[in-house]
């Protein structure tokens, strides 16, 4: 046999190995634990459907699930973390809108999606809501809309913050009923809840789970959840769509991403656990309390999603002029 076969068998072979390998890898997996990373603090709604969900997928992968919380930066910490780990299978990180908004909020893009991740499950959806006191005269949407008619940029609504999930959802709001409203960003939910209560803000948008409490206790009251359809835990309040604009949806959205060269037989087998966690009634019912709802949906569904997503926030922060804290 000559040099050059003897030399083209054997990179023949190395080829069949490495191409052998992804196939070899989904077999075997899991073989150990799985971190899944979330961009928040301990405590919140992401985090919530991290621990659910992962509790689930434990069972189905015979591996525990770990969730581990890098908050920082509206979510880019964590997501250098992703990006940073081996693509094998067993880092995830659980993404909200904020994975979408993030590569026009800021500049130069600190990612990029389509290129550094590969989108694994979407999971669900929570509703922003706009709330105001108990106390407001503020009681219904029409009349929220009819006061910023009359005099634009009085009324005020506090967020969590600069290109925020509920910022940038009252934002797609505002453009859609033509009114202009003031915004005052916080350094989260709570603290804008708080003046909101104490009547030194009009109005608040934040998820449905963080308003909860305090409708229950009487100080708040929801003028108006920004989801396709009414919330299981605020069913008496009405839809943007219902107040009179069909079609109009700004949820906060979860979902499961992988670093990029993660093997495609990983990303089905995690993909359909997901999935059936997703069915379980213990899971379904946890999201239901925190108001949110399960979405399964293929990985081509969700990788749409999130492109779409993308390219509805760089319209809305380039028009608006939206910059990050």
């Amino acid at each position: 046999m000559s040099h050059f076969r003897i030399f083209r068998v054997a990179v023949l072979a190395a080829l069949a190995v490495l191409f052998a390998l992804p196939a070899a890898n989904a077999q075997t997996y899991p073989s150990k634990p799985i971190r899944v990373i979330v961009g928040y603090a301990p405590g919140g709604a992401v985090d919530l459907v991290a621990r659910a969900v992962g509790q689930e997928l434990a069972k189905g992968l015979g591996q525990p699930v770990v969730v581990e919380n890098k908050p920082g930066a509206a979510t880019n910490i964590a997501v250098k973390a992703l990006i940073d780990s081996a693509p094998d299978g067993y880092t995830l990180m659980l993404a909200a809108n904020a994975l979408a908004a993030n590569m026009s909020l800021f500049q130069p893009a600190p990612f990029d999606v389509a290129r550094d991740m590969v989108p694994v499950s979407l999971v669900g959806r929570v509703p922003v809501v706009i709330a105001a006191s108990a106390a407001s005269n503020l009681t219904t949407l029409a009349q929220l809309i009819e006061a910023a008619r009359a005099r634009p940029g009085a009324v005020t609504y506090g967020s969590p913050g600069n290109g925020s999930t509920p910022h940038l959802a009252v934002e797609l709001f505002v453009r859609a009923a033509g009114i202009s409203l003031a915004h005052l960003p916080y350094k989260g939910g709570a603290p804008a809840i708080t003046d909101v209560i104490g009547g030194h803000v009009q109005l608040v948008a934040v998820n449905a789970l963080e308003v909860l409490p305090h409708v229950k206790s009487g100080k708040l009251k929801v003028l108006a959840v920004l989801s396709p359809q009414r919330s299981p835990i605020l069913p008496d309040v009405p839809t943007i769509a219902e107040s009179g604009y069909p079609g109009f949806e700004a949820s906060v959205w979860y979902g499961f991403v992988a670093p990029a060269a993660t093997p495609r037989p990983i990303v089905a087998r995690l993909h359909a656990e997901v999935q059936k966690a997703l069915a379980s009634p213990d899971v379904r019912n946890r999201l239901a309390s925190a108001g949110g709802e399960v979405l399964p949906a293929s990985t081509e569904q969700f990788g749409a999603m999130i492109a779409a997503e993308r390219a509805r926030y760089e319209k809305l922060i380039r028009e608006a002029g939206i910059k990050p804290d």
